[in-house]
């Protein structure tokens, strides 16, 4: 029997085979008398998940030696203070304004650092665009340049990463990937500090994951708590606190279902971003091509995980959600701030989802034109 198409945009569906996997060992994880909830998380069967987790993530994302993979709770909200408290130094950071995220991230950064400057944003366009890195201006002497590289309820994504040494700072760039880690490779010379929840891409909510290059540890405000210090976690391997071990099992069997995917010639990563392409190109497609259909953002930001759409006519709005609900397309509710309707289209969720998704909006505009 086919399960339903879940859009929600977090928490999210995870893959299939990651969940029989994981029913299948709830009593009993290889032969250890336990299940993964009930380990105790400095016990060699938990280590040896996680030991296991960091490496099959440092091998799909490339992640160089020179950063540390810290398995952290908190989500990414929690992140838009713990970051200011590890790496302001008490002093400026800057920020680029691209959506709903990136604007409560300035704002909580403004508690812990003595200046927090918006060197660019997209609000004039309603969070329809993504503003040129030629224009930002850096700070002289910033901490750090902080951005959201894909706006969940906007749809906005970067689809490069700026080369600020480029723009002339040394700066490092500090990116929240929470709603596209894993969807596509990262570039990570140009980053200094990535972060994201994990319910999106990764697995259940309860786990965070950042990825920090080794120096910009110990530079902790003094009113930073040793659990959120990014050295002390590092220092611990991510055990100086009882971490997510659920979290973190279920995001290791997704880093293995990711390893084992294919498309043509290629695998992994790659292969999951020519899937995330051609799902994203298909619904775009659709709504580009429709007369009851549209979306607000340019075409050159888009985003591969998040896509709002907006009906001409509103009030056929709650007419399309109780259609698609019945047949089994669920969460496509837009985020309360923006309305319009929101597909999600994660990892898990394979082609013939959206192709489905698809096929209804198609048939729902012939019944309403």
């Amino acid at each position: 029997m086919q399960r339903p198409y879940n859009f929600s945009a977090g928490p999210a569906a995870i893959p299939v085979e990651v969940l029989e996997q994981a029913a299948a060992e709830m009593l009993d994880w290889r032969g250890s008398g336990m299940g993964v909830m009930e380990m105790s998380h400095r016990g060699k069967e938990f280590i040896s998940i996680c030991e296991q987790a960091e490496a099959d993530l440092r091998e799909l994302l490339a992640i160089p030696s020179h950063f540390k993979i810290l398995f952290m709770q908190g989500g990414g909200l929690a992140e838009n203070a713990i970051v200011p408290l590890n790496l302001s130094r008490a002093a400026t950071v800057d920020f680029v304004v691209t959506g709903s995220w990136s604007q409560k991230s300035q704002k909580e950064a403004r508690k812990y650092a003595a200046e927090v400057n918006v060197i660019a944003s997209g609000e004039a366009s309603g969070f329809t665009t993504v503003p040129d890195p030629a224009h930002w201006h850096i700070s002289r002497g910033a901490s750090y340049v902080h951005l959201c590289s894909n706006e969940t309820i906007d749809g906005i994504e970067f689809h490069e990463l700026p080369d600020l040494q480029a723009l002339g700072s040394d700066a490092p760039l500090v990116i929240d990937f929470s709603s596209h880690v894993a969807s596509r490779p990262v570039d990570w010379s140009r980053v200094g500090l990535a972060f994201g929840g994990a319910q999106k891409n990764l697995g259940p909510a309860g786990l965070t994951l950042v990825v920090v290059r080794e120096d910009l540890l110990g530079h902790a405000l003094p009113a930073c708590p040793s659990a959120f210090n990014y050295q002390t976690v590092a220092d611990n391997q991510s055990m100086y606190n009882t971490p997510p071990t659920w979290g973190i099992y279920i995001a290791g069997l997704t880093f293995q279902w990711l390893k084992r995917q294919r498309e043509g010639d290629a695998s992994g990563i790659a292969a999951i971003e020519l899937r995330n392409r051609a799902k994203a190109q298909l619904l775009y497609d659709t709504i580009d091509q429709s007369q009851l259909y549209f979306n607000k953002v340019a075409v050159n930001c888009r985003s591969r995980m998040n896509v709002p759409f907006f009906l001409r006519d509103e009030s056929r709005n709650d007419a399309f959600l109780a259609g698609a609900k019945a047949r089994g397309l669920l969460q496509l509710k837009g985020h309360k701030s923006v309305g319009g309707m929101r597909a999600s289209i994660y990892n898990a969720m394979p082609l013939q989802g959206v192709q489905a998704l698809v096929d209804y909006m198609q048939e729902f505009e012939r019944q309403h034109a």
